[in-house]
C-alpha cells in the first residue's frame, strides 16, 4: 500500500518533466499510475471477498494514536477500483482533450496524480486522523484543479468557494473524530470504532456524530453546502469527470458508507441523512431542469444523485445498503462518461448551450453512443447498471418495515422522476435536431477523444448485464449493516409495486420533459427557498466588511497601539483563565538574602527612570542597569551560567543600541499626550501585576514533580557532563538549540539586509584598502615618520614608530582616537579570545559553553571596532560573517547527523576518554563539535552586526559627506570642522 502511495507521489513530482518531454501525450504514461492501484485491487479480489484483504500498520505518531494503518475490504476495494480505474481513463482522455501548446499541463498532471494518490490513501486508511490528513490533501489538490484556469475570475472564485466550504466541513469532521476517539470505549482505528461504537447516548458523542456527518455532506455537496459543486464546473472537463463523478464528491459518500454499520441506528444520524439527502436529491433534480449549459445540467444532476446515494448507504438496512453500493459504482461510470461526452461536444461544437446545439446525433455518432448509454443508466432504464441499483433500492424500500421508509420511498420516487426528466432533457439538448435551429457545425476531433466516454458507458452496460456478479462482490460489505434481510441485484424482480413505481417514474419524467417550457416558466417565478450561493456570497461580503472594520481598529499603523492590543489581550486571557481555574497564590518567600531586595529596588527605579527619560542614550543606559540587576539576581540565586550569559548579552545589547542611536536624534521627538500617558501607565501596571501573579502562581500550581529534578542525573548519564545548562543545550534539548541557531542565522541575514545599501558579497575592508586622500587619517609618510594628509598638504608630526597599539588606528581622525582605549584593547583582546576558547572547552563541566564563548569573542571584536573603527574590525576578523554563520550551522547539523553512520540516533553523544599519562586524561564528548558550531554561529552573528550596524553605517556616513553623528552631542559634527583646529595646532607645533 505504501508503495502505491509513494508511486503516486513520485509520479506527481516527475509529471512536469514528463509533460515537458512528451507534451500532452505524457498523460498516457501517467495514467498507468492510478491504473496500477485499480489493478492491485482487482488482483486482491479473492482475498478481499474471503475477508483476508491486505493490511498494513506502521507506527507514525504513537502518542496521538496516529498510525499509517491501511486495510482493503469490500468498500475500499470498490472505491480503489473507481478512483484508480476512472482516474486512469480520464488521464488518457486528457492526452487528446488539451491543445498541443496548452500551458501549465505539467502542473495540471502533477496535481491530478497527487489527487488520485490522496484519494487512494483516504479510502484505504484505517485511522481516522490519517483519514483527515488525506481528506484535506484532496481539498487542497481539488482547489488547484478547479482553479486551473486561474486567469479567469470565475475559476478563481469557484476554487476559493470549494476550498472554504470543504475545509470548514473537514474541520468539523476532525472535531468529530477527536470526540469519538476520546470517548469512553472510543478509538481512532476505524475498524474498531465501527465494530464497537461508543454509543452511550451522551450529548458529546451525539455532537461527534453530527460533526462527522457535517464533513461528509460538505464534501459531497449536500444541502446546505450543495452550491459549491455547480460553481466548480469552471474547472476543465476532465476534472469534473473525475472529481465530481468518481472521486472527490464520493469521499463524503464513502465516509457515510464506512460509518453507517456502526452508527446508522442512532436517531440523529437517521434524521440528518433523511433531511439532507432527501432535500438534496429533490432540489438538485429540480435545479437541473432549468439549466441550459450541459455541464451545469450534469452538475446539478450530480448534486441530486449524491443525495440519492447518501440516502441509501446511510440506512441501517442491508438490502438498501447493497443498492446504494451498486449505485456508487454505476454513478461513477455513467456520470464520468457524460462529463467526458460534454467535453467532446464542447471541443467539436465550441458551445455547451443546448439552445444552440442541433443535429449532433448525426455529426458526432461516437459521442452520441456513450451519451445515450450513460443517460439510460442514469435515469434507470434496463439493462444498465443504474437500472439494477435503482430497482434494488425500490425493492428494498418497499419491503422494509422501518417507520422512516415511507418518507424515504416518496423522496426516491420524486427524485427519480426529476432524474428521468433532466436525463431526457440532456439527450434532447445535446443530440436532437431542433426546430428553427440549424445543424451545429462541428470540427473533426481526434479519435482518441471518444475512447474514454465509450469505455465507461459500455462498462455500465456490461455491469448491468451481470448483476449477480455485482451482488457477489458487494454483498459482504452490505451484510455488515445492522439489520434487515440481505438484498439482491437483478434485472428482473417480477411484477409488483417496485415495477409499478418504475413505470410511474418513467411516465412522470416523460411528462416533465414534454412540458419543459412550462416548467421553465414556473421555475422562473417560483422560489424553492433561499439561494444558497447568493447566501454564501453575502456572508463572505459581510465577513470582508467586518474584517475591514476590525482591521481599521487594530491595524492602525502604530506600534504602541499594536503593543497595547497584544498586552491587553494577554492580560484578559490570563485573568480569565485564573478566574475559571481558581488559581491562587501560595506561600511566598520575599527573598533569600536581603541584598536581593536592594537589587530589586534598583531595577525598579531604573525601569521607572527609563520610561521617564527624554534622551535616547540615557534611556539605553538606564535599561542596561535593569539588565545588570538581573545578572546580580541570577548570581545570588546560584546560577553562574545564567548570570554570565545575561551579563554578556546585556553588554552586547548596549553596544547594538548605541550603534543604532548614532543615526537617530538624541531626543525622543514624539512624546505621548498627557491623557494617553495615564492609559499607558494603567496598562503597564496591569501587565506588571499580571506577570508577577503568574510568576507566583505557576510554581504552586504544579501537580507533579518537576522534570528539572531529573536533569543532574540525566545530564551526566546521557550527556557526560556536569554543567546542566550546557548539557541541556547541546544534548538533552539539542533540537531546540539547532532551531535557535538557525533563527540567529536568519536574524543576522535580516539585520544586514536592512542596513546594507550594497551587496554583502564584497571583500572585507582592511587598512591597506583605505584611500588616504579622502579625509583625516594618520598614515606613514616615510619609514620613520607619520604624517597627517589633508587636502593635498602633508603635515609631518613626530614619529610614532613602534607606538602603534592597534592596527588601523591611523584611519581614525585624531579627535576620535584614545590612547588609553587603544592600549587597553591591545592588552585585553587576545586575553578575551583565550578566555572564550577556555569557556568553549570547559563549558561541559563548568560555567561556559559555545554560546557564552561566542559572546565573549563577539565582545572582543566589538572592543577592537570601538577602538579603531571599521578598518580595525577588518584587521581583527578578516573573514566574511556569512562564512562563519554557514560553517557553524553546517558543523552543528553535521555533528548531529554523524551518529547515524554508526547506528545511533540524531544528535546522540559519545564520550571518548584518552589517557595521556603524566599529563592526565582527556575527557572528550562528541557534543563539543556541536558546541563549536554554536560558537561559530554566535561569532558570525556578532560580526554581521558589527559590519552592518557599525562598519556599514560608518561607510554610509562617509559617503554622505559627513561623519557619523556622535551620540554625546545633539547634532552631527562634520569631519572637516573637527579636523581643521587639530591640523592648525599640529602645524603650529602644539599638542592637540
Amino acid at each position: 500500500m505504501l508503495q502505491l502511495l509513494a508511486l503516486h507521489l513520485l509520479a506527481a513530482v516527475a509529471a512536469p518533466a514528463i509533460m515537458r518531454r512528451f507534451g500532452r501525450k505524457g498523460f498516457l504514461p501517467l495514467a498507468l499510475v492510478p491504473g496500477s492501484a485499480a489493478v492491485w485491487a482487482v488482483a486482491n479480489t479473492g482475498a478481499v471477498l474471503d475477508g483476508r484483504g491486505p493490511t498494513l500498520d506502521v507506527a507514525w505518531i504513537p502518542a496521538l494514536d496516529m498510525s499509517l494503518s491501511f486495510r482493503l475490504d469490500v468498500l475500499s476495494w470498490l472505491m480503489v477500483i473507481l478512483v484508480g480505474g476512472v482516474g486512469a481513463i480520464v488521464l488518457g482522455y486528457c492526452a487528446w482533450y488539451f491543445a498541443s501548446g496548452a500551458k501549465l499541463l505539467g502542473r495540471f498532471a502533477g496535481v491530478f496524480v497527487a489527487f488520485a494518490g490522496a484519494m487512494l490513501g483516504l479510502v484505504t486508511t484505517d485511522n481516522t486522523l490519517v483519514l483527515y490528513v488525506f481528506w484535506e490533501l484532496t481539498t487542497v489538490f481539488s482547489y488547484l484543479l478547479i482553479g486551473h484556469y486561474f486567469d479567469r475570475k470565475g475559476a478563481r472564485r469557484a476554487a476559493m468557494q470549494a476550498i472554504i466550504v470543504t475545509t470548514l466541513g473537514g474541520l468539523a469532521m476532525l472535531f468529530g473524530f477527536l470526540i469519538l476517539g476520546e470517548a469512553e470505549g472510543g478509538s481512532y482505528v476505524i475498524s474498531e470504532l465501527i465494530a464497537d461504537p461508543p454509543l452511550d447516548g451522551s450529548a458529546l458523542v451525539t455532537a461527534g456524530i453530527v460533526m462527522v456527518l457535517v464533513g461528509a455532506i460538505s464534501k459531497s455537496a449536500l444541502v446546505p453546502f450543495h452550491f459549491w459543486l455547480p460553481g466548480a464546473m469552471a474547472a476543465p472537463t476532465p476534472v469534473s469527470a473525475y472529481l465530481h463523478a468518481a472521486a472527490m464528491v464520493k469521499a463524503g459518500v464513502y465516509l457515510v458508507a464506512r460509518f453507517a454499520p456502526g452508527f446508522a441506528e442512532v436517531p440523529v444520524w437517521q434524521w440528518m441523512i433523511l433531511l439532507t439527502g432527501g432535500a438534496t436529491m429533490i432540489l438538485g433534480g429540480y435545479r437541473a431542469l432549468r439549466q441550459h449549459d450541459l455541464k451545469l445540467l450534469l452538475a446539478f444532476g450530480t448534486v441530486s444523485q449524491l443525495g440519492f446515494l447518501i440516502l441509501l448507504v446511510g440506512q441501517a438496512d442491508r438490502a438498501i445498503a447493497l443498492a446504494g453500493l451498486a449505485l456508487i459504482g454505476a454513478h461513477a461510470m455513467f456520470k464520468a462518461a457524460l462529463f467526458l461526452t460534454v467535453g467532446v461536444i464542447d471541443a467539436a461544437a465550441g458551445t455547451r448551450d443546448l439552445r444552440q446545439l442541433s443535429g449532433l446525433a448525426k455529426h458526432l455518432p461516437w459521442a452520441t453512443v456513450p451519451g445515450v448509454l450513460a443517460t439510460f443508466s442514469m435515469v434507470g432504464l434496463p439493462p444498465f447498471a443504474g437500472y439494477v441499483g435503482k430497482e434494488a433500492a425500490l425493492e428494498a424500500l418497499v419491503h422494509s418495515d422501518d417507520p422512516m421508509t415511507f418518507a424515504l420511498l416518496v423522496i426516491v420516487v420524486i427524485g427519480s422522476i426529476l432524474t428521468f426528466a433532466y436525463g431526457m432533457r440532456f439527450l434532447w439538448g445535446a443530440f436532437a435536431r431542433k426546430k428553427g435551429v440549424e445543424d451545429t457545425p462541428v470540427d473533426k476531433e481526434a479519435a482518441g477523444l471518444y475512447i474514454a466516454p465509450n469505455v465507461l458507458a459500455f462498462a455500465g452496460l456490461i455491469a448491468g448485464l451481470f448483476p449477480v456478479a455485482g451482488e457477489t462482490l458487494l454483498a459482504p460489505y452490505a451484510d455488515t449493516y445492522p439489520r434487515g434481510e440481505p438484498g439482491h441485484l437483478t434485472l428482473w424482480a417480477g411484477f409488483g409495486l417496485p415495477l409499478l413505481l418504475t413505470g410511474v417514474i418513467i411516465v412522470g419524467g416523460v411528462l416533465l420533459m414534454l412540458a419543459r417550457r412550462g416548467v421553465e416558466r414556473v421555475q422562473e417565478v417560483a422560489s424553492v427557498g433561499p439561494d444558497a450561493d447568493r447566501t454564501y456570497r453575502g456572508t463572505m461580503r459581510r465577513l470582508d466588511s467586518m474584517s475591514v472594520a476590525v482591521t481599521s481598529i487594530t491595524q492602525r499603523g502604530s506600534l504602541p497601539v499594536y503593543l497595547a492590543l497584544i498586552l491587553l489581550t494577554t492580560v484578559v486571557m490570563i485573568w480569565t483563565s485564573v478566574y475559571a481555574g481558581g488559581l491562587r497564590i501560595g506561600a511566598v518567600k520575599p527573598w533569600d538574602y536581603p541584598v536581593q531586595a536592594g537589587v530589586a529596588i534598583v531595577i525598579a527605579v531604573a525601569a521607572f527612570l527609563t520610561a521617564r527619560a527624554r534622551r535616547r542614550l540615557k534611556a539605553v543606559v538606564l535599561l542596561g542597569i535593569t539588565g545588570y540587576g538581573v545578572v546580580l539576581l541570577f548570581a545570588l540565586h546560584g546560577a553562574p551560567d545564567l548570570a554570565l550569559t545575561q551579563a554578556l548579552v546585556e553588554t552586547i545589547t548596549l553596544v547594538v543600541f548605541i550603534l543604532v542611536l548614532r543615526r537617530l536624534p538624541a531626543y525622543y521627538s514624539n512624546r505621548p499626550l498627557k491623557a494617553s500617558r495615564w492609559w499607558r501607565a494603567i496598562l503597564a501596571i496591569m501587565v506588571g501585576l499580571t506577570v508577577t501573579f503568574v510568576a507566583l502562581v505557576i510554581p504552586n500550581a504544579r501537580v507533579t514533580d518537576s522534570i528539572a529534578e531529573l536533569f543532574p542525573e540525566e545530564a551526566y548519564n546521557y550527556g557526560y557532563g556536569r554543567n546542566i545548562v550546557n548539557v541541556t543545550l547541546v544534548d538533552i534539548r539539542a533540537w531546540d538549540t539547532m532551531g535557535e541557531i538557525s533563527v540567529l542565522l536568519v536574524a543576522a541575514t535580516g539585520v544586514a539586509s536592512l542596513v546594507f545599501l550594497r551587496t554583502r558579497a564584497g571583500r572585507v575592508e582592511r587598512i591597506r584598502d583605505h584611500d588616504m586622500d579622502r579625509g583625516s587619517v594618520w598614515a606613514s609618510d616615510s619609514p620613520g615618520d607619520d604624517a597627517l594628509v589633508r587636502q593635498g598638504r602633508t603635515i609631518p608630526v613626530r614619529s610614532t614608530r613602534n607606538r602603534r597599539w592597534i592596527s588601523a588606528g591611523v584611519a581614525l581622525a585624531p579627535h576620535r582616537r584614545s590612547v588609553i582605549f587603544e592600549v587597553a584593547t591591545r592588552l585585553i583582546f587576545h586575553t578575551m579570545l583565550v578566555f572564550a576558547v577556555y569557556l568553549l572547552f570547559a563549558g561541559h563541566n563548568s560555567p561556559g559553553g559555545g554560546f557564552v564563548a561566542g559572546l565573549v569573542a563577539g565582545i572582543a571584536l566589538t572592543v577592537r571596532y570601538l577602538a579603531g573603527g571599521r578598518y580595525e574590525l577588518g584587521e581583527a576578523a578578516p573573514v566574511l560573517p556569512g562564512l562563519l554563520l554557514g560553517s557553524g550551522l553546517f558543523l552543528s547539523a553535521g555533528a548531529g547527523a554523524v551518529p547515524l553512520a554508526f547506528g545511533g540516533v540524531v544528535l546522540q553523544s559519545v564520550v571518548i576518554d584518552i589517557p595521556l599519562g603524566y599529563l592526565g586524561d582527556v575527557h572528550l564528548v562528541t557534543t563539543l563539535f556541536f558546541d563549536i558550531g554554536v560558537f561559530l554561529v554566535v561569532v558570525g552573528l556578532m560580526l554581521d552586526i558589527l559590519r552592518s550596524l557599525g562598519a556599514e553605517v560608518d561607510r554610509q556616513g562617509e559617503a554622505e559627506g559627513r561623519a557619523v553623528p556622535d551620540v554625546a552631542h545633539d547634532s552631527p559634527r562634520s569631519t572637516a570642522d573637527d579636523a581643521q583646529p587639530l591640523e592648525d595646532a599640529l602645524a603650529g607645533g602644539g599638542a592637540p
